[in-house]
């Protein structure tokens, strides 16, 4: 594959790259931005919170006014609370799709939220199937709503949203989505998936910097959610017509993020939008991947299954390997990696994206040798049993 030509530049302050699926590295124009107060109520900002709001329906593909964005403030677990505890009713009942931390925490949400719930538990990694999703919903009609996660993190695996939307609405149901850490990065257009909402955060693909989500829902699943929500300050159909009546957040918003954000969203578009930003995390993904399978080290994804966004490795067999002092030696040559999230093998986590490139994925690699070499690590190559358990990920 060809090379960028011009690198992007490092971190202004010289922190270390967050190699993590957000918060991640950010532009220096990024932080920049906060550097300027705003009123929250004066006529500048809002005219900020209708651009952000426009501009994240634009990215999501709408282009007949179908569908509406509703930011609201709080990390992007706050923000998927809303989501389901806004358009999930109360006498509701959701599937919930989980191969990983984040389909578990949406079940624990539920369960928080007191409101009917069933799961279907996939383990660490496999993907829920289009098939399975449309069994389940014939055995419970009782089920209305379908929550799936987009790009499970917490394994790195791209799951098939397509295949589940299409299960979904075959029988008559609604689907959910938390695109937490791919929506900016990787396709998920309103005309080619079917969903009545989808929920992102500042932090991830758009590289901004960490303090609202925002949710992308049609605008008629909006307006007949009034008095489902569980919460005052998590009710997004409240914080809509608050926001088409009058401009405003309901309450205090982040306005230094929402800067931040604009000035992401502006790199965005100039980076080449939705495509272009996929392409390079693709890319960063490729050169990391090939550099550290050259190691000796194993993916627990088959390449099918890798996403852009975040990969696993398996730990070395070498009983010299220290996740701990791996992490460590990383940090000092300027690269914060993630520790995995695995029940079954030892493992940790790679991230692609943020505001880095394939130059800086080789340098990942050269400091992930290096680090080696200095534990004494002779072979990187993972215990038997991590292999056994990758096999059971069809490819």
């Amino acid at each position: 594959m060809p090379s960028r030509s011009e690198p992007l530049p490092a971190p202004k302050l010289g922190e270390p790259y967050l190699l993590t699926p957000g918060p991640l590295t950010t532009a220096y124009e990024v932080k920049e931005a906060m550097l300027r107060d705003w009123g929250s109520w004066d006529a500048d900002f809002r005219a900020m919170t209708k651009s952000l709001r426009d501009q994240i329906v634009a990215l999501a593909g709408d282009t007949t006014g179908e569908f509406t964005c509703v930011p609201v403030q709080g990390s992007g677990s706050f923000a998927v609370e809303a989501m389901l505890g806004t358009f999930v009713p109360r006498d509701g009942k959701v599937l919930v799709l989980a191969n990983g931390a984040y389909g578990l925490r949406a079940a624990e949400t539920m369960r928080y939220l007191g409101r009917a719930y069933t799961l279907i538990d996939k383990g660490d990694y496999m993907p829920p199937r289009g098939d399975e999703v449309g069994a389940a919903l014939d055995a419970d009609p009782a089920i209305t709503h379908v929550i799936a996660i987009h790009c499970e993190t917490s394994s790195g695996i791209l799951n098939p949203v397509a295949e589940i939307s299409e299960a979904v609405y075959a029988r008559g149901r609604k689907l959910l989505i938390d695109s937490m850490s791919a929506f900016g990065a990787l396709p998920l257009n309103v005309t080619e998936i079917r969903y009545e909402a989808m929920v992102s955060s500042a932090n991830k693909c758009i590289e901004g910097v960490p303090g609202f989500g925002f949710v992308v829902a049609r605008r008629t699943e909006i307006e007949a959610a009034k008095g489902n929500s569980h919460s005052l300050a998590l009710d997004l159909h409240a914080q809509w017509a608050y926001m088409e009546k009058t401009g405003q957040w309901r309450y205090t918003p982040p306005t230094h993020v929402v800067a931040a954000f604009l000035e992401a969203l502006r790199l965005h578009a100039a980076e080449g939008g939705v495509a272009a930003r996929g392409a390079r995390y693709t890319r960063n993904r490729d050169v990391m991947v090939e550099g550290m399978r050259d190691l000796g080290f194993e993916t627990l994804l088959k390449d099918r299954w890798l996403s852009p966004i975040i990969v696993t490795f398996f730990c070395p067999a070498d009983p010299r390997f220290v996740f701990a002092d791996f992490y460590d030696r990383m940090k000092a040559k300027g690269f914060i990696i993630y520790p995995g999230k695995l029940t079954v093998v030892d493992s940790f986590r790679i991230g692609c994206i943020g505001r880095m490139d394939e130059h800086v994925m080789l340098k990942v690699v050269r400091a992930a040798k290096e680090s080696l070499a200095g534990m004494g690590v002779a072979s990187a190559a993972p215990p038997e049993a991590a292999i056994a358990e990758r096999a059971k990920l069809a490819a």
